[in-house]
C-alpha cells in the first residue's frame, strides 16, 4: 500500500479548514441568511413547495449544518432573543427537512410508526448530539424560555399550525415577529372565531394542548370566561390581538368555548 505524503494531504486539510471556517461564520450570522434564501424560494403565504425543495435541498442541508456547528458555549453567550430565534428556526428548518426526506406524503403523521411519532425521531443535530423535535420544543424551548408566543411560531408542517413565515426569526425583531405571527394566526377563522349568535368562541386545539404555558403571563384577575385557568389565560392572550369590540366580548365571558379540530394535512403550496 502506498503511503500518502503530508504534502499530498495539504490541499485536503486546507479545504477542510476553509469549510469549517465558512460553517462557523455562517453559524454566527444572526440574520440566518442561508435559511432566508430557502424560505424566500419555497415558502409562499405560509405554504411550502415541498416538491421543489425535495429536488434541491442542498441549501437547507447547509443551513442545518451551520446550526449544528454552533458550540453550546457560544450559544449561551448570545442574548436570549438570539437564542430563541435560533431554536425556532432550527425546529422549523428541521421539520422541513424531515418532510422532504419522506416526500411525497399527505401528512407529517405518515412519518414514523405506532411506537415512534415523527416528533420522536432523532433528526436534529445540536451541540454535538442528535436529538428529536420534541426535545427541541419541550425539553429546551418551553422549558427554558417561558415565552408562550412560541406556539404561534413553531410549525409542524400542517395546515392546523400557524403559517410558516417567509423569513427567519431574528433576535433583533423577534418580539415584533411573534406578535405578527399571533395576529396572522388569529385572523384565520379555521384557527379562531367568535360566533356571537350561538354564544360560542372557537379556539385552535393548540390552546387546549398548551394553554398552561400562557398562565404565568396572561391569567386575568377576573373575566375571560368561567373555564380553567389555562382557558382564561389563553382567551386573555388572544384578546390582545383583537379589535376592542371583540376583546370586550371575550372579557365579559358570556359564552362557551369549543376547540376546533386540528388539520394535520400537509401545509403544501397548491393544496387547500
Amino acid at each position: 500500500m502506498k503511503s500518502i505524503s503530508i504534502k499530498a494531504l495539504a490541499p485536503l486539510t486546507a479545504c477542510a479548514l476553509l469549510l469549517a471556517s465558512a460553517l462557523s461564520a455562517a453559524a454566527s450570522d444572526q440574520s440566518h441568511a442561508l435559511y432566508a434564501e430557502v424560505l424566500k424560494a419555497y415558502v409562499h403565504d405560509g405554504r411550502v413547495d415541498y416538491g421543489a425543495l425535495s429536488r434541491k435541498p442542498e441549501d437547507l442541508d447547509l443551513y442545518l449544518k451551520t446550526l449544528a456547528a454552533v458550540p453550546r458555549g457560544e450559544f449561551k453567550s448570545w442574548p436570549t432573543s438570539d437564542q430563541l430565534a435560533f431554536l425556532l428556526n432550527l425546529y422549523n428548518a428541521a421539520t422541513l427537512r424531515l418532510i422532504v426526506s419522506h416526500y411525497p406524503i399527505k401528512s407529517i403523521k405518515d412519518i414514523g410508526h405506532l411506537w415512534q411519532s415523527p416528533w420522536d425521531l432523532p433528526v436534529v443535530h445540536l451541540f454535538g448530539k442528535t436529538i428529536t423535535l420534541n426535545d427541541v420544543e419541550h425539553g429546551i424551548i418551553r422549558k427554558d424560555y417561558a415565552e408562550p408566543r412560541v406556539h404561534m411560531a413553531l410549525v409542524c408542517a400542517s395546515k392546523g399550525c400557524p403559517p410558516l413565515r417567509d423569513e427567519p426569526y431574528v433576535g433583533a425583531r423577534l418580539n415584533a415577529q411573534l406578535d405578527d405571527q399571533a395576529r396572522a394566526f388569529l385572523r384565520n377563522p379555521d384557527k379562531f372565531r367568535i360566533d356571537r349568535k350561538a354564544g360560542v368562541v372557537y379556539l385552535s386545539s393548540i390552546f387546549k394542548w398548551y394553554g398552561q404555558d400562557f398562565i404565568p403571563r396572561y391569567l386575568p384577575a377576573s373575566g375571560f370566561g368561567l373555564g380553567s385557568a389555562k382557558e382564561r389565560a389563553s382567551l386573555h392572550f388572544i384578546g390582545d390581538y383583537l379589535s376592542a369590540a371583540d376583546r370586550d366580548y371575550l372579557a365579559k365571558g358570556r359564552y362557551r368555548v369549543d376547540y376546533l379540530d386540528y388539520d394535520w394535512s400537509l401545509n403544501e403550496r397548491g393544496s387547500r
